[in-house]
């Protein structure tokens, strides 16, 4: 009897214990809400001003055991957002399970001690009203998430299955699902996840069914936040196939796409290196094989403090961009405006004197490999406060040296260019004629104009400049002479601005920007 008493006092200490705990774990969550969500709003503005959604919660109802609230997405006032309509919302139900030990964790035979375990799905309404149709009537997504005491936050993520066909529309996706974890306070974020296939079926302006399908996604990339409040990481992105069609004859095929990027701080840790390698295993048109093709580009010494105000001040101009009433409605403005927002801020990326590299750019078919190399050395023009009044002080004080190299096999070539003209409808030997007569055509031009040289049966120009003086295959020449050969004048050389090639950041990091629309 006494054994018994004592049995039956332990079980009801355990559940007194176990209440209590889950009582003050959920309040504790609770009281940690308006924070989590202040910090994905402030996330949000920072690094993707152009989205114009914030985040907001509702209905909290917390019980012993468990509570239950929504989260709503909608657009900021005054802000254009092509994503969500004015007055509408997105809204996710949040069902938690309290600590420290959830049961939903513990279905699932985890045992380790955590603040909650919460179940998110998405709400039927207006807004989401076309997935669900698509998904008929089930959430498009369904994930469970372990909340840590620390804040962490560890998702396993499950999208449905969709089939969705109207008309002469179809849409049609196996699923997938992906790990999303992060630590309590965002700075370290990760993604991985996979999905089997999916197809997307329309007709196009000449009234013929297109349909575009993919097979064997998988997706895995992380990030962290600097000192000077940037992100850094890696990502890791492949697709086994890709396939487009019209009218059920398969018109191009790339198998085996590839994108690798990673940046991250320097040895001095003030500067950001970062590279981006995509790589082409084969591209297919008409069941012909047009080869293979990579490119590598490193970017390296870029001023972290710079890329942080650059960052700041691009994101806060487009933000003000969005408010104006005059690009709301029009998209082709608003393209013109960010554009002339990014040329004003570009200089600032230049601070670090960073160094461009592309090494290489290729495309390889059975008969050879063409390859292009660039070094581009930059260098901050506010470093020179000197008067630029020539064409050369002008390009010098962007520009430290450049050297870059073209080669074009021949075999190479006219094995391209006999794929394409049997694309067109040649025959094979007037194919092969054809061709063989347009890159003899090509590199006699070439030699003409002293852009080309020949080298072993290899169509090739190189391209080196550095303090004014211009070498082209060999040939040194003043900057003017070698504008002069474009037929342009000598002192009509425009300052060049490079292209700006962003900082690799993994997909958990920055969510997808979205422009006005008509």
């Amino acid at each position: 009897m006494k054994k018994s008493l004592v049995a039956v006092g332990v079980i009801v200490a355990l559940g007194v214990v176990w209440t209590g705990a889950s009582w003050y774990t959920g309040k504790q969550l609770e009281s940690r809400i308006a924070g989590m969500i202040a910090n994905a709003n402030s996330e949000l503005k920072r690094s993707a001003p152009q989205a114009g959604v914030e985040l907001g919660y509702q209905n909290y109802q917390r019980g012993v055991f468990s509570s239950h609230l929504q989260l709503v997405v909608k657009p900021i006032e005054g802000v254009a957002n092509p994503l969500i309509k004015p007055g509408q919302s997105v809204v996710f139900n949040e069902d938690v399970s309290h600590g420290p030990f959830p049961l939903a964790q513990l279905k699932k035979l985890n045992v380790i001690p955590s603040m909650a375990s919460v179940r998110t799905t998405l709400v039927n309404n207006e807004a989401s009203k076309p997935l669900f149709d698509m998904t008929k009537g089930q959430s498009v997504f369904d994930s469970q998430t372990r909340v840590g005491y620390n804040g962490s936050t560890a998702s396993e993520i499950t999208l449905a299955a969709l089939n969705y066909e109207k008309a002469e529309e179809k849409v049609a996706f196996s699923g997938g699902t992906f790990n999303l974890d992060a630590d309590g306070e965002g700075n370290e974020i990760s993604l991985k996840g996979d999905a089997q296939s999916g197809l997307v079926s329309a007709v196009n302006e000449y009234g013929q069914r297109v349909q575009m399908t993919f097979n064997g996604l998988k997706s895995d990339g992380s990030s962290k936040l600097t000192e000077f409040d940037e992100r850094v990481g890696a990502q890791k992105l492949s697709i086994e196939k890709f396939a487009v069609a019209v009218e059920g004859k398969e018109m191009a095929v790339i198998d085996g796409l590839h994108l690798d990027a990673k940046s991250d701080v320097g040895k001095d840790k003030k500067k950001i290196d970062s590279e981006i390698n995509y790589v082409m295993d084969a591209l297919k048109v008409q069941n012909q094989n047009l080869g293979s093709g990579k490119l590598t580009v490193k970017i390296g010494g870029i001023d972290g403090q710079a890329w942080h105000q650059f960052s700041q001040q691009y994101n806060g101009q487009i933000q003000g961009l969005l408010t104006d009433p005059a690009v709301q409605d029009n998209p082709a403005l608003y393209q013109q405006k960010a554009l002339e927002i990014l040329v004003a801020n570009f200089p600032l990326l230049l601070k670090g004197d960073p160094v461009v590299t592309v090494a290489p750019l290729s495309w390889k078919n059975d008969k050879g490999e063409s390859s292009f190399n660039l070094s581009l050395f930059l260098k901050d023009p506010s470093a020179n406060t000197t008067p630029a009044t020539t064409p050369e002080q002008q390009l010098d004080r962007v520009v430290k040296s450049l050297e870059s190299k073209l080669v074009i096999p021949v075999d190479m070539a006219t094995e391209f260019m006999t794929q394409i003209a049997r694309l067109e409808g040649y025959q094979e030997d007037q194919a092969e004629k054809l061709a063989s007569q347009q890159v003899k055509g090509l590199a006699a031009m070439g030699q003409m104009f002293r852009i080309t040289s020949m080298e072993d049966n290899n169509i090739v120009s190189s391209l080196q400049y550095g303090n004014g003086q211009v070498t082209l295959n060999g040939q040194k020449m003043p900057l003017g002479e070698f504008v002069g050969m474009f037929g342009l004048p000598g002192d009509a050389v425009p300052v060049p601005v490079p292209v700006p090639v962003p900082v690799p950041v993994p997909a958990p990091a920055t969510p997808p920007a979205a422009v006005p629309q008509q």
